[in-house]
């Protein structure tokens, strides 16, 4: 299983909501973003417990992760992949997916 279908099948499994997985062109920061909704901060962080546990078992590291504390917007860093975890009022004010598309 890639990387980007462990961080999927987390997401579903736990059931994150809107999903999306954007493709990045021309990008030094990544290739791909993965963008998802907790329901609560609670949620937020358990995805992000989970996706780093899952990528650790099939020998991925993560580079980084950031805003655990507070669970509003985590940011964590699995190289070519950045996966954003937000809740729904900080996903609705920061815009991210609408910034990246285009």
């Amino acid at each position: 299983m890639n990387k980007l279908d462990i961080i999927l099948k987390v997401l579903d499994d736990r059931k994150a909501e809107d999903v999306n997985v954007l493709e990045l062109k021309d990008s030094s920061i990544a290739d791909t973003f993965v963008i998802a909704t907790g329901t609560s901060v609670i949620q937020t962080k358990a995805l992000a417990d989970y996706i780093e546990e899952k990528l650790e078992e099939n020998g991925f590291t993560l580079l980084s992760k950031e805003g655990l504390r507070e669970g509003e917007w985590i940011l964590m860093d699995a190289d070519d992949i950045i996966i954003h975890i937000f809740t729904q009022r900080q996903r609705e004010f920061y815009g991210i997916d609408d910034l990246w598309e285009e």
